[in-house]
């Protein structure tokens, strides 16, 4: 039996071809046959495109590019008929010159169904009219699979016949979903048998036996490799014994439909973002909220007896108990909207710090710190006397908890800490931190803004006295951020800014302000970026942050393992465990040169000092290039990146 040698374990299209032929030949009512490799007739049925969505990669434009082959040349197809190898590998062939492929709403398309209404189902009209339809509801219904939208029923087959067009060839798949196609499970299986590659590695992606929104993303027993390749890497000093590659616990290709920015084009070539520690880019589900949210609910809050600032308090404090419940905290009274991390740790410095802190206290702060959670204590400790103390780190940027220890005292009164380093990656031991600060009476400030995108955040289990993260690092808008804190020390604190809607009652003499979170929330607040992060939450959740952080781990140490294979390259910080950040220097260019390189290449990464200066110091450098890794990134995604800097040093 051959096999197409770029592609191990996917036997000969002409092959596949020809048992196609002769199967569909033998099947009454399928369509025509196929023609001559890679000259496929506009009715041909092809098999291996199993969704109806075949890659054509002879026109760039594209949604899903494959990032194997950014470059200029034409990539050699399975047969060579354009058809991406990887995408027909892991069954998620995309038509390129279609972007919206088979990807339509099931809901609405020419059935003349009236849009749900906007009275509780999630629905908006205006959104129906684009053809943009999404569930508020259920975030991830962005892009339904029209062959299978509706429970029970049969779908709509190429030849239109009703049958599903899917071949269903893996031993594990016991019984074919739809009623039509039982009587040929034991001829297809028969016939696949006889293909040792069909054989041996099941091909079939997605579980069609519970289809509907929720298993949309998802593989069925984790059988499609993050590239369409079967791999295992064991990172050295990994506790991991080895990495199993091909199981990811999502299908990232569809996931990255969602994202309208990823099929942007730079400098010709597929925008490949590896920024995602400066700002995340935002689905399809958080930019339809936000705008159905202007177009629908527009109004101010809380002080009202018409339908629109109804319809706005609701939305606003919806979001409220989303994050509540996305962060496990204890009440909605404990979480506050800012405009960002930033904010929400100046908030804590002007209002609990100068409240609760005097001449010769103590703050504690970690050598990893982003320069927000420095300058505020800085400007604190010089206008009331306090002092400022750092955690070390060792050279892999961990801390160093038995320093820590030494450093903790009857003066000290908080702590504050980063989960994740921003530059290095380095998850900290948050609870041991927080666990040793309260040990020694001291509250604890957590700084979130780069782990609540990659790690389950219990504050319950933590036990911080405040946690602060930004939405726009959790695919969610801009100039929207979170202040958590404990119900009775925030009722305690002192308001930071004072104005209309943190007050129960003003005279000339007097204010009575409101209890948290309302005294913390003067004037008129980023109503609709907060009910926007609410469905980025939503769009998290419904993944599964347990799914993202087993994805986005396995793709580090696939991306570790090739960058340490490029000559003279300096990977910054190299903590085990560590998030999906992999700062480096590469010898003989400046930062500057090798970020414009990647970006020529369509690539965006971060150059600079990253707003961390100390911990870069730290180990002996002033800036790094910063790729920083995501959910909708791809193992393709780094071999473009590593291809690049090896171009570099061949230079």
């Amino acid at each position: 039996m051959s096999t197409n040698i770029d592609q191990p374990g996917i036997p000969d299209v002409s092959l596949l071809q020809e048992l196609a032929n002769d199967f569909f030949k033998a099947v009454p009512g399928t369509a025509p046959s196929i023609g001559a490799v890679g000259q496929p007739s506009p009715l041909s049925y092809d098999p291996l495109a199993s969704q109806g969505n075949v890659a054509d990669l002879k026109s760039p434009p594209t949604s899903l590019p494959d990032p194997h082959f950014a470059g200029a040349k034409t990539p050699v197809s399975v047969g060579g008929a354009g058809v991406s190898p990887s995408a027909i590998n892991s069954v998620n062939a995309i038509d390129l010159k279609n972007q919206e492929g088979n990807f339509t709403s099931p809901g609405f398309a020419g059935t003349g169904k009236a849009p749900q209404s906007v009275a509780g189902r999630g629905i908006s009209p205006s959104a129906h009219q684009q053809g943009n339809e999404v569930d508020m509801d259920n975030p991830q219904t962005a892009l339904p699979d029209p062959h299978f939208a509706g429970a029970g029923k049969a779908p709509q087959s190429v030849a239109g016949s009703g049958s599903s067009p899917s071949v269903q060839y893996a031993e594990q798949y016991e019984q074919l979903p739809f009623t039509a196609e039982q009587d040929l499970l034991p001829d297809i299986k028969n016939i696949l048998a006889g293909i040792p590659s069909f054989a041996s590695a099941p091909q079939i992606p997605y579980s069609f036996a519970n289809a509907g929104d929720s298993s949309y993303y998802f593989l069925k027993e984790n059988n499609t490799s993050l590239t369409g390749r079967s791999a295992a890497t064991v990172l050295p000093g990994s506790d991991s014994k080895s990495i199993d590659l091909s199981k990811p616990p999502f299908d990232v290709n569809l996931v990255k439909k969602d994202f309208p920015i990823l099929q942007e084009r730079v400098n010709g070539r597929p925008l490949i973002w590896l920024d995602n520690a400066a700002t995340t880019q935002k689905p399809k589900p958080v930019i339809d909220r936000i705008s159905y949210f202007y177009e629908h609910e527009n109004s101010n809050i809380h002080r009202a007896a018409h339908e629109l600032a109804a319809r706005a308090t609701d939305a606003y404090e919806g979001a409220r108990e989303k994050v509540r419940h996305f962060l496990n905290a204890a009440s909605v009274n404990e979480i506050i909207f800012v405009r960002g991390t930033t904010e929400a740790i100046n908030l804590v410095a002007k209002s609990y710090g100068e409240q609760f802190l005097s001449a010769g206290d103590e703050i504690i702060v970690s050598h990893l710190e982003h320069h927000a959670n420095i300058v505020p204590w800085q400007q604190l400790a010089q206008k009331k006397g306090v002092k400022l103390r750092v955690i070390p780190v060792d050279d892999d940027g961990q801390i160093l908890l038995d320093e820590y220890q030494k450093l903790l005292n009857p003066r000290t009164k908080l702590v504050s800490f980063t989960q994740v380093s921003n530059a290095l990656g380095t998850v900290t031991p948050a609870k041991q931190i927080i666990d040793l600060a309260h040990g020694a009476g001291a509250k604890v400030l957590l700084d979130g803004a780069q782990s609540v995108s990659h790690l389950r955040v219990d504050l319950q289990y933590l036990n911080p006295d405040f946690f602060v993260f930004s939405g726009h690092k959790i695919f969610g808008p801009t100039g929207i951020g979170v202040v958590y804190g404990k119900e009775d020390l925030l009722n305690s604190m002192q308001p930071w800014q004072g104005g209309g809607n943190m007050i129960k009652d003003v005279t000339f003499e007097h204010t009575q302000f409101h209890d948290a979170p309302g005294r913390f929330e003067a004037g008129t607040g980023n109503i609709a970026d907060a009910v926007g992060l609410g469905a980025a939450l939503d769009y998290v959740t419904k993944l599964g942050i347990d799914n993202i952080h087993q994805y986005e781990h396995y793709l580090l140490l696939y991306a570790t393992k090739l960058m340490k294979e490029v000559p003279g390259l300096r990977l910054i910080g190299t903590a085990p465990g560590k998030a999906s950040v992999l700062s480096f220097t590469l010898q003989g260019y400046s930062n500057d040169e090798v970020g414009k390189a990647l970006n020529t290449e369509g690539i965006a990464v971060r150059t600079g000092h990253h707003c961390a200066q100390p911990i870069l110091r730290r180990f002996g450098v002033e800036s790094t290039v910063r790729p920083s890794l995501a959910f909708y990134n791809t193992c393709g995604d780094v071999d473009t990146l590593v291809s690049v800097l090896h171009r570099l040093k061949r230079k």
